[in-house]
């Protein structure tokens, strides 16, 4: 576990997404950090106050968490100066970026001599070849047009309202933001490809209990970066239900120009067509849109289209909530999840 209260970094972040990590922690793990810092050439904020580090030590912080995501996770020359002012201070520091801060040399001595610890999220633990066995259990993954569509937003409004009806459901986190926010989980993105699947069943053991396994998705299978860690998790998740997550507005695939984002119908019927080798009777039951781009009546009205289009239900988790989506994956295995 990451020592709290926490200070998150946002860096340099210029957009939304790229402070997905500080926000995701701020939003479903209110409490959890006391302020964020960021550097001149910051635009964005995830509404906590702006501290300096002395500020945040004073005011009772233990760990300096690095909120920011970028492509190839990298740390450049002033995020290591943040960090190295961060240990100076007493503060340990935690990381999902895909550069480890034990592989910093000057990282490592500093965190060696002020005896704080160094938390790289991503570093999976040792993993199995996956078997795709049948094993006990519900399980439900969320899958995507793209990356960065709200997967995990998604997964964790799924579980925040089954649990209120009285389901039995748990998050599995399978990226840094997630396992910050559940305390554990795989970084699925920084697994060797064999073990793609092996990590996925890892995480999804069976149950007996009647609950549902909440998978939080990653990628898709539509990007050229990142479709083999969408289709690892499909095979490893051995999922009975998908829920696709798509983001109204978006037209190219993120971080390329020259991809467009896959039609709605297509990509739900490559997932659920991936998805049948290891779970033959695997069924959509919903559709998440972030519609954040979207003005007034817009949303509800985009949202109405894709129903009318895909005969789901489909909400924002983050306007709308998910509860007509829960109303459909209870109709459709209604003899094994608790009304």
């Amino acid at each position: 576990m990451i020592p709290g209260p926490y200070l998150l970094y946002l860096g340099s972040a210029n957009e939304p997404l790229s402070a997905k990590t500080a926000r995701g922690i701020a939003v479903w793990r209110p409490g959890a950090a006391i302020g964020e810092i960021a550097e001149p050439g910051c635009t964005v904020s995830v509404g906590l106050p702006r501290m300096t580090i002395a500020d945040s030590v004073a005011g009772g912080a233990r760990t300096l968490v690095l909120g920011f995501a970028n492509a190839g996770g990298t740390m450049d020359a002033v995020t290591v100066a943040r960090v190295l002012e961060a240990i100076g201070a007493g503060l340990n520091v935690a990381s999902g970026l895909h550069a480890r801060l034990c592989d910093v040399p000057e990282i490592a001595a500093a965190a060696a001599r002020a005896k704080v610890q160094l938390i790289d999220v991503r570093t999976p633990p040792p993993l199995p070849v996956g078997t795709g066995d049948r094993r006990a259990g519900r399980r439900l993954l969320t899958v995507g047009t793209d990356c960065a569509v709200g997967k995990m937003y998604t997964t964790l409004a799924l579980e925040k309202e089954m649990r209120a009806r009285g389901i039995a459901a748990d998050f599995r986190a399978t990226g840094q933001t997630g396992i910050m926010i559940a305390g554990s989980g795989v970084p699925i993105d920084a697994v060797v490809s064999d073990f793609l699947s092996g990590a996925a069943e890892w995480l999804t053991p069976a149950r007996d209990d009647d609950g549902w396994d909440l998978i939080e998705g990653q990628g898709s299978l539509f990007h050229p970066s990142f479709a083999g860690v969408s289709l690892g998790l499909l095979h490893g998740s051995q999922p009975d239900a998908l829920v696709l997550c798509h983001e109204a507005g978006r037209e190219t695939i993120r971080h390329t120009e020259i991809y467009p984002v896959p039609d709605l119908a297509l990509c739900l019927e490559r997932n659920l067509e991936a998805g049948r080798l290891t779970s033959p009777n695997v069924r959509a039951v919903g559709v998440a849109v972030n519609t954040s781009r979207l003005q007034g009546d817009a949303a509800q009205a985009y949202c109405l289209a894709v129903e009318d289009r895909l005969g789901l239900p489909c909400q924002d988790p983050v306007a709308m909530g998910t509860d007509r989506i829960v109303d459909n994956l209870i109709a459709c295995f209604a003899p094994s999840v608790p009304a």
